[in-house]
């Protein structure tokens, strides 16, 4: 049996999981595993084929990178999906330096499609903190974009991306603290989301742990391939990276004071090409059906145990437009092909 037929009977239990974990939803509102969705390609569909495709995956919610008004086009009527909306990292100094500039980015990037397109996050900048360049400019975006919506009575949140590499320490996940530029920059802003509750958004990547240290990052640990305890942390008992790594973050807001925000994995996922051995259709397979099996059984983590894990899997296409190496090759589709590579619900 080829991996594309393995990975569709996997991720159909897993749909089959989700549906009984959440008895009183529909799966289309309680889907809690999303596709980033980039345009980094110049063989990708159009935006209105994707969307259509979306819909025949019942894909519940994408991530866009920014206000692409093509692909915001194609969403219209089809408010069955969840967008989150990003803001460019480029964009974030004029935007912070006048609260005008928020109106005005306001109304010509989401106001004309809020009646008809379900926008329900806008993230401002990707992996900009920690950064000297774009990170000092986010806490000022959010408190603006928020006010906006609060004063429109408007059901979008403000967020932020940001990335592990704010950690200092992540073995045992209790050590874990931000670094010092993390710290300045980010926890003004995850006070300010605690205030409302609003998820901060965290790429999780456990295949660059165990790309950069082989030796030492079991394989199977990285992939969730294995039941056995890895690490032991106090109480805690970890047998995949993922969870450490989430659990870590846990720890190093709590640090900080802030207790009880909700997380959103904005990226996960494993290159299926760009590095040897590393990188193959297998592991792609092995990481993304059993990552989605770990959300629908809705175990949680050891730190947030029975706490459903919010989502999305990086990314729909590869793009032959991104450096080349593994950044090609997260995509779960070939966007030359009409057969996916895999089929995801």
């Amino acid at each position: 049996m080829d991996y594309s037929n393995k990975l569709f009977l996997v991720l159909l239990s897993c749909v089959a999981l989700i549906i009984s974990y959440n008895k009183v939803d529909s799966l289309s509102t309680t889907s809690v595993v999303g596709l980033n969705y980039s345009l980094l390609g110049d063989n990708l569909p159009s935006p209105s084929n994707v969307i259509k495709f979306y819909k025949s995956q019942n894909v519940a919610k994408i991530r866009i990178f920014e206000p692409n008004k093509d692909v915001l086009n194609a969403l219209r009527g089809n408010r069955e999906i969840g967008v989150t909306v990003g803001i460019k990292n480029e964009d974030l100094a004029a935007l912070a330096a006048n609260k005008d500039a928020i109106k005005s980015w306001f109304a010509t990037n989401i106001d004309p499609y809020i009646a008809d397109v379900n926008i329900t996050f806008i993230t401002v900048g990707n992996q900009a903190i920690p950064g000297d360049i774009y990170g000092p400019h986010v806490l000022p975006v959010i408190q603006s974009l928020t006010d906006l919506v609060k004063s429109r009575n408007l059901p979008i949140s403000i967020s932020t991306t940001v990335t592990t590499t704010s950690l200092a320490v992540l073995k045992p996940p209790s050590a874990g603290v931000l670094t010092p530029q993390a710290r300045q920059q980010l926890v003004p802003v995850l006070r300010l989301l605690s205030q409302t509750s609003t998820p901060i958004f965290v790429n999780i990547y456990p295949y660059y742990f165990y790309a950069s240290d082989p030796k030492n990052v079991p394989l199977e640990y990285a992939n969730f391939n294995t039941d056995q305890i890895v690490v032991k942390d106090g109480a805690l008992k970890y047998s995949n990276l993922f969870d450490a790594i989430f659990d870590a973050f846990l720890w190093a807001m709590e640090k900080e004071g802030v207790k009880g925000l909700p997380l959103v994995v904005s990226e996960t996922g494993w290159p299926s090409a760009g590095n040897g051995g590393m990188t193959t259709p297998a592991l792609q397979y092995t990481y993304i059906g059993n990552f989605v099996k770990h959300v629908a059984s809705g175990k949680g983590t050891p730190k947030r145990p029975n706490s459903r894990i919010d989502g999305y899997i990086f990314e729909t296409y590869n793009e032959n437009q991104k450096p080349v190496g593994i950044y090609q090759h997260f995509g779960l589709y070939n966007p030359t092909e009409t057969t996916p590579m895999y089929k995801l619900y």
